[in-house]
């Protein structure tokens, strides 16, 4: 008879809904939108799609108001891309930090179609003196830590929002980008930390000033430091990572031979190999790169462990890649709790 039984969501928060994706099952290189992880600052916006029309303003040669059949018309293009929310796997930081205490499967893999936001912006033509571009969405809410109303918006500078993949989307795994995904257009920002990458897009407006918006100046940025903000930098590119998807931790298992398995990830070039330990980090063994490494992509990994002694067991995974980053023993401390990085441990018991 049939397994039946399927993977479902993991609830982090139910308002604004935060929930993980079940990353420990999954197997596919796409991950579809009801599986896909969800974080949100805010409950879901309200408006009427229908009449949908996208303002492109600012330092601009020619403000413009795009409707969503135009866009639908534009040269399309399509990006397979890993996104990681900054905050996953922050419930490892030790000692702990204060937000929504993700595990493993705040990281999702899907592909994009969309539109360049360079393509935009070229019937806008920019300024010179153009230095950002801000992308705000239509969710919105009150922040505690200034009581104020605010709408989630980021800036990109300007070479990274030209760049020809940083797109426009409009669809997901070939359809309609779900709602909770951002329909009907979201910004995709490949190789950054998905907070970029906004959703259910309002506007966007060229400015030739620094952003310094809640979302930009005070959240998504590293604090070395538990109290000052001495050495503070931005969240941007993704860190080379793995994360152990089978065994799952504290699992008993017979003696015998078990496939390890997993995925890493950068968003720096391509992950060049992944190293497996079975004794706690003592020694290193290269495992099986299941899938050739795409850029903005995950890889697959597997190793082949033969256990013949009974007793616990130290399983760790590490990553490096192109750009010479390899995962680090321990991940950088900061504040908020962003960018966990560390070499990927589970533990299992043999008998």
């Amino acid at each position: 008879m049939q397994n039946s039984q399927k993977p479902f969501m993991i609830t982090r928060n139910l308002d604004p809904e935060n929930q993980e994706t079940p990353i420990h099952f999954i197997n596919e290189d796409l991950i579809g939108g009801k599986l896909f992880y969800r974080r949100n600052h805010f409950s879901y916006p309200n408006f009427v799609s229908t009449f949908y029309w996208l303002p492109v303003g600012g330092v601009v040669h020619y403000p413009k108001t795009f409707s969503l059949k135009e866009i639908l018309g534009l040269p399309p293009r399509t990006i397979k891309t890993v996104l990681e929310c900054a905050g996953n796997k922050r419930g490892f930081f030790k000692p702990k930090v204060f937000g929504d205490q993700w595990k493993k499967g705040a990281i999702s893999q899907g592909s994009w179609k969309g539109v360049s936001l360079r393509t935009l912006l070229e019937y806008t033509g920019i300024a010179e003196t153009a230095r950002e571009v801000i992308v705000e969405g239509y969710d919105f809410g009150e922040r505690t830590d200034s009581n104020q109303i605010h709408y989630f918006s980021r800036s990109l500078a300007i070479d990274k929002a030209l760049h020809p993949d940083t797109i426009i989307a409009y669809e997901y795994n070939g359809e309609p980008i779900p709602f909770k995904h951002g329909f009907p257009l979201r910004l995709i920002v490949p190789e950054w930390y998905a907070m970029a990458s906004v959703k259910w897009i309002k506007k966007i407006i060229v400015i030739d000033y620094e952003f310094k918006g809640p979302f930009q100046a005070v959240d998504y940025v590293y604090y070395p430091k538990k109290d000052s903000d001495e050495g503070k930098f931005p969240v941007t590119t993704m860190g080379i990572n793995s994360t152990i998807q089978q065994p799952l931790d504290r699992k008993i298992l017979n003696t015998g031979v078990h496939i390890l398995s997993g995925i890493a990830w950068t968003g720096n070039g391509l992950v060049t190999k992944v190293e497996v330990s079975v004794d706690g980090g003592i020694n290193w063994s290269s495992a099986q790169l299941v899938n050739v490494p795409e850029r903005y992509s995950c890889v697959r990994w597997s190793y082949k462990w033969e256990v013949l002694k009974t007793g616990e067991y130290t399983i760790m995974s590490r990553a490096a890649d192109s750009a010479g980053d390899e995962q680090p023993k321990g991940a950088m401390w900061n504040r908020k709790g962003y960018g966990y990085n560390a070499i990927d441990v589970v533990r299992v018991k043999v008998e």
